[in-house]
Parts: structure tokens; C-alpha cells; sequence
């Protein structure tokens, strides 16, 4: 499965950079495959406790240092498929270069 994500602090003024990085930072750690662009983070796992897991820790990373935090999630949940964050975006490169 491929969660895509997106958590904003809120409260701690317009610059939010370095609080997004400590939620990126725990992505990083936790050995899953990842992409980090201008407005999310997908992470790809096996399983729904061990995707949550990651995202549930990099939510407090940032709740740790922001009074508030705003959090968007979409799943994508396809059995079988490993690599997706690397294949979905193979799969239109091929239809863009037709």
C-alpha cells in the first residue's frame, strides 16, 4: 500500500520547513521506500499497522514542537504490488514519451 501524506504545523508562523523535515526525517528512518515532494510525503509499506506506525510517529515529531497540527492522508491499497511509488510513475513516463 501507498500512503500519501501531508502534516502542517500550526501556529508557528509561516516558515514550516523544519518542522515538516522531523516528519520526514522519522519517514526516512524507518527503512520504507518513500518520495517526498512540494506537498506530500507517499510511503509504501506492506501493511496498514506498519504505514500508520511510520506516519502516526511523524505526526508527533511535529506535534512535539507546533500547538497544532493539520494532517491530510490518501491511501492507494493494492495487494500484490511492491514497488508502486517507483512503477506508478514509470508507468506514465512511458504514456508521456509516446
Amino acid at each position: 500500500m501507498i500512503v500519501a501524506f501531508s502534516v502542517t504545523p500550526l501556529g508557528v508562523g509561516e516558515e514550516v520547513g523544519e518542522y515538516v523535515a522531523d516528519a520526514v526525517r522519522v519517514v526516512r528512518d524507518s527503512g520504507l521506500a518513500y518520495r517526498t515532494d512540494a506537498m506530500f510525503t507517499s510511503v509504501e509499506g506492506e501493511s496498514w499497522d506498519e504505514v500508520m506506525d511510520v506516519i502516526k510517529r511523524a505526526v508527533a515529531a511535529v506535534e512535539a514542537r507546533a500547538p497544532r497540527v493539520s494532517v491530510v492522508m490518501k491511501a492507494d491499497i493494492r495487494p500484490g504490488v511492491t514497488d508502486g511509488l517507483t512503477s506508478k510513475a514509470e508507468t506514465v513516463q512511458r504514456y508521456l514519451n509516446q
